[in-house]
């Protein structure tokens, strides 16, 4: 009886532990993102003089970072309009196109044994080796067919590299449903196409689900990629993030305010999708 009241104590402990230890560094975020240019540096936690100023500079950096007498960071900051709205663009189109492509894979895969099993586990290989050792030849590539720094290059990369994802979230659901029902479409005078897109993509749809939010979160937080094949036109919120440190020092407000602006929609996608993932993938692990 003790020795379940300690254990449960300890479990307690742990959990408290590492529940402060993640929601801290956020919580510190939230209260930076409110703090004055003069209490950027302290060491207290709740701003004394609370401000939206930081929000307000990140859309017009010009008017504001006089007030901070860093006028000279107006030369590397840019309003955080074009690098938001260049990460939904980005993180759409990819998240489409990967879910796309994977569900006719997967749909091959697992009624027709097509790639094959082999060349299946190959896709993999893009999430097994570092990005960086891809990084290179990508950009000398990417350099001459003219597509650096360019949202196509970006969806293109992003969309081979989470595909994978994609094929395996999808195989796992097209494997739980009994083929029998579509040989019945199919005896009933459906044509293949048909079965596919009548029968399966209804049934799949939770798994489509799954697997676009999965990608969306994978997307949106990439740096490396976006980091080295970016420079002006295509350049997404974790790229601009980087920017507010320079010759006239870091810019902790606007940076802890853009981090926050572009929580909103993973934790949003992430409340939302945390039921439906342990789904999709216990699927792929007893059916696939």
């Amino acid at each position: 009886m003790e020795f379940r009241i300690i254990a449960r104590a300890l479990r307690y402990v742990v959990i408290g532990v590492f529940a402060l230890w993640t929601l801290i560094p956020l919580a510190w975020i939230v209260s930076l993102a409110f703090k004055s240019y003069a209490e950027w540096r302290v060491s207290y936690f709740i701003p004394k003089n609370p401000t939206v100023d930081n929000f307000l500079l990140l859309f017009n950096p010009q008017e504001l970072l006089g007030r901070y007498g860093v006028m000279g960071a107006t030369a590397i900051i840019e309003p955080a309009t074009k690098p938001l709205l260049n990460s939904l663009i980005i993180t759409a189109a990819s998240t489409v196109l990967a879910v796309f492509v994977g569900f006719f894979t997967a749909y091959g895969a697992s009624r027709y044994r097509v790639p094959g099993p082999f060349t299946l586990f190959f896709t993999l290989l893009t999430r097994m080796l570092p990005p960086a050792i891809f990084i290179t030849p990508i950009m000398v590539y990417y350099s001459n067919l003219r597509i650096l720094d360019t949202h196509i290059g970006l969806i293109a990369l992003y969309s081979a590299v989470t595909v994978t994802y994609a094929i395996w979230i999808l195989k796992g659901f097209i494997d739980a449903i009994p083929i029998e029902w579509e040989e019945a479409a199919m005896l009933e005078g459906a044509t293949p196409i048909k079965v596919l897109f009548k029968v399966v993509l209804p049934l799949v749809r939770p798994g489509l689900v799954v697997a676009g939010l999965f990608i969306f979160l994978l997307t949106w937080s990439e740096l490396l990629f976006a980091l080295v094949l970016t420079n002006i036109n295509a350049v997404t919120l974790s790229v601009h993030i980087s920017k507010y440190v320079g010759a006239v020092g870091q810019l902790f407000g606007p940076q802890a305010a853009l981090a926050l602006i572009g929580s909103i929609i993973p934790v949003v996608i992430g409340y939302t999708i945390q039921k439906h993932l342990v789904t999709g993938f216990t699927f792929g692990m007893v059916r696939g």
